[in-house]
């Protein structure tokens, strides 16, 4: 029987080992290769080190958020399900999604809009100071930046990796080119719901 690491902290010990050289020409911040490494941990993929944007405030905004007790507004339960909520509650926050809420399907329909849309648009105010997780649909990055520019909503941090190939690389490039708040997210294609459960988790385990 081939012999292979049977201890979770080895396992991810001997990742971030692995995932360490990638990373060394990117002049990173500490902080920056944790979210990084956990990233790139989560995907599998190395190629994501050069994909990766961190806007310059987006950790120190994301980590004084979610140590006073902030909230994360997921666009789908993926996300929501991947966040650490145990560490994420000890701070006092919560990790919401809408996109199953019956009161929303209907607004949606009735909208003719995707369910993420009419999420986002329900979650309103509420998002301001907190942290907002996009990893699926880019259609909710897209609303979200219309809220901000329209209403002036203002989360501390934004974590949009949308993936696809449908206005995924367009929302993300988006967020990047006009966002008024910081940000987590990865160009092109690639992203999704473990991804950004994967940076939300990097700044938990930072001691948020």
């Amino acid at each position: 029987m081939m012999n292979f690491i049977k201890d979770p902290a080895a396992i991810e010990q001997r990742s971030m080992e692995i995932i360490a050289p990638y990373l060394n020409k990117l002049n990173l911040t500490a902080e920056e290769v944790k979210v990084y490494s956990r990233i790139i941990h989560a995907a599998g993929d190395p190629e994501y080190a050069g994909i990766i944007r961190i806007h310059e405030k987006a950790i120190a905004s994301g980590r004084q958020a979610l140590r006073h007790g902030c909230n994360v507004f997921c666009d789908v339960e993926m996300v929501r399900t991947g966040i650490n909520k145990r560490v994420l509650m000890n701070f006092g926050g919560e990790a919401l999604c809408l996109i199953a809420d019956e009161t929303v399907a209907t607004e949606a329909k009735k909208q003719g809009i995707t369910r993420s849309m009419a999420a986002i648009r329900t979650f309103g105010e509420k998002m301001n100071g907190a942290v907002v997780a996009i990893g699926n649909a880019p259609t909710a990055l897209f609303e979200l930046i219309t809220l901000m520019e329209q209403t002036g909503i203002r989360p501390a941090l934004i974590v949009g990796v949308p993936v696809g190939f449908v206005g995924a690389s367009e929302s993300k490039q988006l967020l990047t080119e006009v966002s008024p708040v910081p940000y987590i997210t990865v160009s092109g294609n690639k992203g999704g719901s473990p991804i950004a459960a994967a940076a939300i988790n990097a700044l938990l385990y930072m001691g948020a």
